[in-house]
């Protein structure tokens, strides 16, 4: 861990938010819960999202995790009410789906809005002066996304960039809170 929280704790996430800068760790959280609550993307749209930029962000944490599996167990261990989430919005993907994130271009398993998230969070995470100028992406983005959801993928996208790149560099993603 790249900082210090004053005593011992087991959960170092939970020391930081009590410790260090308690209100922006608590705005964090708020905005993380609130995408796996609020998101209306199917679960495997919202999935290959998140596990594209997980491997781009490098969080371990985030890479392991999987929405269907994990989810309703974070939300309890955290006293937060898990009915009517994004696990409710389809079918959950097998392992291969997350395994061949990285090969979005050329795995058959994905479909076209399936490709386009990830693609989308690709751009996000690595290159998003290049996406905001990519009018071939726009243009099949907007044929099969509506304006509600490019808004929605978005605002996913920001919270697993900003939040899994927080836990990844201060060395806190062996032990975060998911």
């Amino acid at each position: 861990m790249r900082v210090s929280a004053p005593g011992e704790h087991d959960d170092p996430v939970a020391a930081i938010g009590q410790h260090l800068a308690p209100e922006l760790v608590k705005a964090g959280s708020a905005f993380s819960h609130a995408i796996y609550k609020h998101s209306t993307l199917s679960l495997r749209e919202f999935e290959g999202a998140r596990a594209r930029t997980a491997e781009i962000n490098g969080c371990l944490v985030c890479r392991a995790f999987r929405a269907k599996r994990d989810l309703v167990s974070f939300f309890d261990s955290q006293g937060l009410e898990h009915t009517r989430s994004v696990i409710d919005n389809g079918e959950a993907p097998d392992e291969d789906f997350y395994l061949n994130v990285s090969n979005w271009k050329t795995w058959p398993g994905y479909s076209e809005r399936e490709r386009l998230a990830i693609e989308y969070a690709e751009g996000f995470g690595t290159d998003p002066q290049g996406l905001a100028k990519n009018e071939d992406f726009w243009k099949r983005a907007k044929a099969a996304f509506t304006d509600y959801e490019i808004v929605d993928l978005s605002y996913c996208t920001a919270a697993w960039v900003g939040m899994g790149r927080v836990a990844h560099v201060l060395g806190i993603d062996a032990a975060c809170m998911l």
